[in-house]
């Protein structure tokens, strides 16, 4: 039998409780958003968003024929609201049925007592103005003066440019098209600088040709609202030729049917401003 003493062992040390995983345990940086600043994103990023769009409806159908249980019961509640929602827009948006009052005219004849505290009313289709102008914009039904133009190309717009020490990096892009920028804009530090618009590249004003008139005018550019080549290059601000720019026509006096002053109209790009040097655009009227 051992009558050696056991060894003792120093008091284990006093430890904090460990905080309850809430909200205060949760990362509090945002780390997908500064990946996205300092990366950029995947070049065919805006392709595989489209495709995903696209396939959502098919994936949507599966979903209500194949979900069980509660998950079925909530994606069935939430389709629902979405449809309803969709009915109402709709119905907002139809020619209504409405009843108008007729103007006090003076008739002829004796009126009879039962009709003396009745307004005649006329009924009359009832869609504004402004709801014919959305859905035209949305159709796309604009009668442009270019139609078709040539796609271009990616390696055609945009230059590969190596950088890092060993030159081993190929994730910036110089755009080699005109582009336009607004006037409050800065550029990223070039560390983050993904696509670079040269600024001899960059241009502001435009030369728009009135169709009616037979009259070219000097004016600002808005903005970029559609390349035909893409949505990238859409938000990218690229001007190619068929790209629909909206210019400032508020010195031209324009007016609408209602006698307000238009001071932003669509205009197509009918010249390659690259080679030019210019932008030379026809109005859209």
């Amino acid at each position: 039998q051992n009558d050696s003493p056991s060894p003792s062992f120093p008091p284990p040390p006093h430890r904090k409780p460990r905080p309850a995983l809430g909200f205060a345990a949760m990362p509090q940086g945002d780390y997908i958003e500064l990946h996205q600043k300092r990366h950029g994103r995947r070049m065919d990023y805006e392709e595989r968003k489209r495709k995903k769009e696209a396939r959502a409806v098919k994936k949507n159908s599966k979903d209500a024929r194949k979900l069980l249980g509660a998950k079925g019961k909530r994606f069935a509640k939430k389709r629902y609201a979405e449809k309803a929602q969709m009915k109402k827009t709709l119905k907002m948006h139809d020619e209504s049925s409405s009843r108008q009052k007729v103007d006090d005219d003076v008739e002829e004849g004796a009126i009879p007592s039962y009709l003396l505290d009745r307004d005649p009313t006329q009924r009359a289709k009832v869609l504004s103005n402004t709801i014919k102008q959305k859905r035209k914009e949305k159709a796309g039904k604009w009668d442009v003066p270019l139609p078709k133009v040539r796609p271009v190309a990616e390696e055609e717009m945009f230059k590969v440019l190596r950088t890092g020490k060993r030159k081993t990096k190929q994730w910036k892009r110089m755009v080699t098209k005109a582009t336009f920028v607004g006037p409050g804009f800065t550029r990223k530090p070039p560390k983050y600088e993904r696509f670079i618009r040269p600024t001899g590249l960059r241009f502001t004003k435009a030369h728009v040709t009135h169709p009616e008139l037979k009259c070219t005018f000097n004016l600002d550019i808005i903005s970029v609202k559609k390349n035909p080549n893409g949505p990238m290059y859409t938000s990218l601000g690229v001007m190619t030729r068929g790209t629909i720019i909206e210019v400032n026509v508020s010195e031209l006096g324009l007016v609408t049917p209602a006698g307000k002053v238009v001071w932003g109209k669509y205009a197509q790009v009918t010249n390659n401003p690259e080679n030019d040097g210019c932008i030379n655009a026809v109005l859209l009227v």
